[in-house]
């Protein structure tokens, strides 16, 4: 073993914290950083680096950047069209009064899907606020149900940025990760969600907010209805899912296979979605062709750091494949006979406690994973296991440093020390619960 090459990507990782935790460097500028100094310090000459750099970098955006922006704008029609409050009524209507935790659980769990994880806690605010104002319950009873689902998808089910992330860069089938995403989700959301949202909210009573109590939560009248909502959203995954399983039900090279794989490919898929929550719209809500631009475009806007961070997540993959840094951890590991999966979620975890955001860690981890499969191949299935692994790892311990962790304090009017309590138990719980299943599904593959 090349003793140097591994002083290089020891440096690498506790140089990446570093800009990231204390010098507070923006993730995008913090891996480029850490791109090129990995690079030189690894013996590459000053073009290598460059190019590995721009290889990666361009070569994850290809896929990323499309689907994170059409994933982006279906989720600000949705939002702004009031379809969001729409499904979250309806849905607590259908379950009943005796099952709301399970309502708003199943609420966070598909909303999720196309809204980034604050945007839809926030839009959903007000109706945890009229919940608890009617019941007279802990606020946590209603919250932390709703919360789970949110964190759950956020991290498991494509087209959110994590899992679009991982996935692109260790090379996984989206369908696959969809698939393993809602089996390890499902558990996770149920233990995390209502069990230990009822159990919390027996011993910490959290009353609504001053300022939010005894207000109405009605949705808009004018908002589309519950069915086309849910459409738009399952939409996009069926025919992903429809593209994963058709080769092995439809006779290869067969026209029906040619036409189901192009609509299930996520570039047609969303887009699909995407033109029908415009028409829907713009037909049912009244909306003008230049509120939709602007609904559209005030999509984009959150999407391209997001975008940025991930491509940056790709060039220091490739850097690392280039310098030869990756492969030689990637040995140390093959000859340990260390389990992908669990060595995927422990480079997650580590980095997501260190600085806090899901999203690097996510990246990390699969940047680091990458060598690994170059030496040792997994199968289409494995690969979409490894991702939701990582994807766990990434939403363990949730603490101080982490913004989610501060937006469920302020809207929820918890003290530090009772959101971890909550708060950090709960994805603490999310993740572990997913690595497990993941564990256990791995033994069928």
């Amino acid at each position: 073993m090349d003793l140097s090459l591994f002083f290089v990507a020891g440096a690498g990782i506790a140089m990446l914290l570093l800009l990231v935790v204390k010098l507070r460097v923006p993730a995008f500028l913090a891996l480029l950083i850490t791109s090129l100094l990995v690079g030189l310090s690894s013996g590459l000459e000053p073009q290598q680096v460059i190019d590995s750099i721009k290889n990666g970098m361009g070569g994850t955006l290809g896929f990323v950047a499309i689907v994170v922006g059409l994933g982006a704008i279906l989720g600000q029609i949705l939002e702004s069209s009031g379809g969001i409050q729409r499904i979250a009524d309806s849905l607590i209507q259908s379950f009943g009064s005796g099952k709301i935790q399970w309502s708003l659980g199943v609420t966070g769990f598909i909303v999720a899907i196309p809204v980034f994880f604050d945007v839809a806690f926030i839009i959903l605010a007000p109706l945890l606020y009229g919940l608890a104002n009617r019941s007279g319950r802990s606020l946590l009873y209603y919250a932390i149900p709703l919360l789970a689902g949110l964190a759950i998808t956020h991290s498991f089910i494509p087209p959110t940025p994590g899992p679009i992330a991982v996935a692109e860069l260790v090379k996984a089938d989206l369908g696959w990760v969809i698939l393993f995403g809602a089996l390890a989700g499902i558990p996770a959301m149920i233990i995390a969600g209502p069990w230990f949202g009822q159990f919390i909210a027996n011993r910490l009573f959290v009353p609504v907010p001053e300022a939010h109590r005894d207000q109405s939560t009605a949705a808009d009248v004018s908002a589309p209805s519950f069915a086309w909502m849910s459409s738009i959203i399952l939409l996009p995954l069926v025919l992903i899912m429809l593209a994963t399983t058709a080769p092995f039900l439809l006779v290869a090279e067969s026209p029906l296979l040619t036409v189901v794989s192009f609509l299930g490919h996520p570039f047609v898929a969303l887009t699909i979605a995407t033109i029908l929550a415009l028409i829907i719209a713009r037909k049912k809500c009244d909306l003008s062709r230049e509120a939709l631009l602007n609904i559209a475009n005030k999509g984009l806007e959150p999407a391209g750091v997001v975008i940025l961070i991930t491509g940056a997540g790709g060039a220091f993959k490739q850097v690392l494949i280039d310098s030869g840094v990756g492969q030689m951890l990637a040995s140390v590991f093959i000859e340990a006979q260390f389990s992908v999966f669990i060595l995927g979620f422990l480079i997650a975890a580590i980095t997501r406690v260190a600085q806090g955001s899901a999203t690097v860690a996510m990246i990390t981890g699969a940047g680091l994973m990458a060598p690994i499969l170059e030496l040792q191949p997994m199968s289409a299935p494995s690969l979409g296991l490894l991702v939701i692994a990582i994807s766990s790892g990434a939403t363990i311990l949730s603490h101080v440093n982490d913004s989610g962790f501060w937006l469920v304090s302020r809207y929820l009017g918890l003290s530090e020390k009772d959101t971890l309590k909550t708060w950090t138990v709960m994805t603490t719980l999310i993740s572990l619960v997913g690595l497990a299943s993941c564990l256990v599904i791995s033994l069928f593959l």
